[in-house]
């Protein structure tokens, strides 16, 4: 995502580093630009409460403001991370949460509005319309594959993050397995069935949220990824 009219011109990117796992990604680092000055977060394979982060290629350096925004770091548990830009100063009751997981990380625009992020591009899409646009801002996209090529990070691009990672361009994402057929025959396999993750995914409010918990459950056959929501 990326908005060159944020905060009056002064700027905003935001880049996702995926893992595949055959059939399936998750997002292992996010990097976020504000102004000159960038914060990247990755998650962590081990428990433990050390945080894992670089502020501007700097490995856990201070990590008090991006770009002026205030930033602050929180592990609530071994597994748990969650840092928090707050944009309240220019816009109220906003911030960008990014929270890690064990390895799996996530970032959320909360209580965004058109007057912060009106202006984006990228693959969230076209924030009135929700489409998901190709760079031209033309073209509507909605093969998910297809988009992450279009918005794979090219050389004209600035890379956000410290390291470099394979695949680059010219070299293509990595697409996934076809989870059909495989994934049937590995049902018989999963010690959690569809009925435990619909359990312990119960809890949650937001229909969409259990939809997600129950996939995260089944894919990565561990029930305390329902601590994730």
């Amino acid at each position: 995502m990326r908005d060159t009219k944020f905060s009056d011109g002064l700027g905003i990117e935001v880049q996702i580093r995926t893992k595949l796992i055959r059939f399936w990604s998750y997002i292992k680092n996010v990097a976020v630009r504000i102004g000159d000055d960038i914060l990247e977060v990755e998650g962590a394979v081990l428990g433990g409460r050390e945080k894992h982060y670089w502020t501007n290629l700097e490995y856990q350096g201070e990590l008090k403001e991006v770009g002026g925004f205030p930033v602050t770091g929180v592990c609530s548990s071994s597994f748990k991370c969650d840092y928090v830009i707050d944009l309240s100063s220019k816009y109220q009751n906003q911030s960008i949460l990014i929270r890690t997981f064990k390895e799996f990380v996530k970032v959320e625009f909360l209580n965004s509005s058109a007057l912060s992020f009106g202006d984006a591009v990228g693959m969230l899409g076209n924030y009135h319309t929700g489409q998901t646009l190709g760079r031209d801002g033309a073209t509507v996209i909605n093969d998910f594959t297809e988009l992450g090529n279009e918005w794979q990070i090219l050389p004209s691009d600035e890379m956000l993050f410290h390291d470099i990672s394979p695949p680059q361009f010219p070299n293509k994402c990595i697409e996934p397995e076809d989870p059909r057929g495989e994934r049937r025959r590995r049902l018989g396999e999963m010690a959690i069935s569809e009925g435990q993750a619909e359990k312990a995914c119960a809890h949650l409010r937001d229909v969409l949220d259990r939809k997600d918990c129950v996939y995260d459950v089944l894919a990565t056959q561990d029930i305390s990824m329902t601590a994730a929501y």
